[in-house]
């Protein structure tokens, strides 16, 4: 319904910033994450939204990139995880590590979040890893380009491929992203942060 919402930052509270768009103020729920670029009443902000429709009521979610936006709507495809515990998820963790957490299976990473128990944790890796193997059917080549890359290098770079797949982006997408980083001395999250400035452009 909402594809994202410009205007001027009103007022931020915990997990809640107040836009005012043309007059009309909206009330958007947002991830601890987005709110550190909240900073001031009177900033020119832009918002991408999710809109959520419950019997309990309605919410408009609020976050600073397509990133966490797709991210989030991932999460609430999870059996048992609503919109409360993917943005409580959203604030613990950036997508760049939430993807890292699940490729690796890491649990104790995702429990982290507030009111996220190991179980639900646990049904999070387990039902987002299917989604990737059906992205990227099994006995495919997903290796990226690697040249000039040492072993250990080469993981990092098929790693972060998988968790860029994880955030929603082709394999072709992701593959082309990575191209031609020198990642020999860079951490798997700075590897799909940058890749994922590349994919913004």
């Amino acid at each position: 319904m909402f594809y994202h919402i410009s205007g001027e930052l009103v007022a931020v509270e915990s997990n809640m910033a107040v836009v005012d768009c043309n007059g009309v103020g909206y009330c958007l729920t947002v991830s601890l994450n987005t709110q550190r670029y909240l900073k001031t009443p009177g900033q020119k902000v832009k918002l991408y939204t999710h809109f959520s429709v419950r019997e309990d009521g309605v919410e408009l979610f609020g976050f600073y990139d397509t990133e966490e936006r797709d991210t989030f709507k991932l999460l609430i495809t999870v059996s048992g995880v609503g919109p409360k515990a993917a943005i409580n998820i959203m604030s613990a963790l950036s997508p760049e590590s939430f993807a890292v957490a699940v490729m690796n299976g890491d649990t104790k990473l995702i429990s982290k979040a507030q009111n996220v128990g190991a179980k639900t944790a646990a049904r999070i890796v387990l039902e987002l890893k299917d989604k990737i193997a059906k992205t990227v059917p099994i006995g495919e080549d997903v290796s990226v380009d690697t040249v000039a890359v040492g072993g250990n290098a080469s993981e990092k770079m098929s790693e972060a491929q998988n968790a860029l797949m994880v955030l929603g982006y082709k394999q072709s997408e992701a593959a082309a992203a990575l191209r031609g980083l020198n990642v020999q001395n860079m951490e798997l999250e700075d590897i799909i942060r940058e890749a994922l400035k590349r994919l913004m452009k």
